[in-house]
């Protein structure tokens, strides 16, 4: 996910009015439409890969992010590239806001094949978990891993036997072996991330779907920097895998390089 940054002013109603004005008057069916990808904070970054790499793939790409401008600048950015789709306003930390997009989406697409929950912040590099301010600390663990929850649970009545979600968390979650000491609130997001995707995977077995959380590495993006080891490309390499290739039988695993990781 991407750094916290929106300098939006516009009310969610004002914002999804406009998104409404833009949907296609004819809705997608299995029938006449390719697969269907959903990717949260992509307007920059892995998401922003992910979508172009699944966009290259055949897929129509929804692409949600929180801030309009820069949403709308990236869907054309693959509109360019001939990678068909539309542009969500999509918050993740409001409720309202992921209700607000759902109500667009669907009226939009009859079905959701592959939903990525890659939105998150980095707020508390530096900080221990009895520094870290209430306020980020809440903030954080509302993006990162209440807000992604809530997606699965909003988009469920378009996902069905075959869809696919991937969870893009990080190796900062992992606890075996004892908790990384970088950013805390940020590695506690994505320890719960993990869990929610264990309990997720339990709950939507009997429905055909499978979810799988993923750790990109450390990669070169607004959060990563530019010292990081990994471009974004390959960072993109295991969610889209996980997408598109992975066996459907893998479900309720942490994944980093096509190999499974522990907790």
């Amino acid at each position: 996910g991407g750094l916290d940054e929106n300098n939006e002013t516009d009310t969610h109603e004002e914002v999804f009015n406009r998104a409404k004005i833009h949907i296609y008057k004819r809705k997608m069916t299995r029938s006449t439409s390719p697969k269907i990808a959903l990717i949260t904070g992509a307007n920059k970054g892995i998401g922003l890969e992910i979508a172009r790499q699944l966009g290259e793939r055949g897929f129509y790409i929804i692409l949600s992010a929180r801030n309009e401008k820069r949403g709308q600048t990236a869907m054309s950015s693959l509109s360019n590239r001939g990678i068909e789709g539309m542009f969500l306003p999509m918050d993740v930390g409001s409720d309202e806001s992921i209700q607000a997009a759902f109500s667009v989406a669907s009226a939009q697409v009859e079905r959701i094949d592959v939903l990525v929950n890659n939105a998150g912040v980095l707020l508390d590099e530096g900080k221990t978990l009895v520094n870290v301010s209430w306020e980020v600390l809440h903030r954080t663990l509302q993006i990162n891993s209440l807000g992604s929850l809530q997606v699965v649970r909003t988009f469920l009545p378009l996902l069905s036997k075959g869809s696919r979600i991937i969870m893009v968390s990080s190796a900062a979650g992992v606890i075996t072996g004892g908790v990384s000491s970088f950013a805390p609130a940020y590695a506690l997001s994505k320890t719960l991330m993990n869990t929610m995707t264990m309990h997720l995977a339990r709950d939507l077995t009997p429905k055909g779907i499978v979810i799988n959380s993923v750790s990109p590495g450390w990669v070169r993006t607004d959060m990563g920097g530019a010292g990081a080891s990994r471009s974004v490309a390959k960072g993109a390499e295991t969610p889209v895998w996980l997408a598109v290739d992975a066996p459907e039988s893998l479900t309720g695993k942490f994944w980093y390089d096509l190999k499974e990781i522990d907790w």
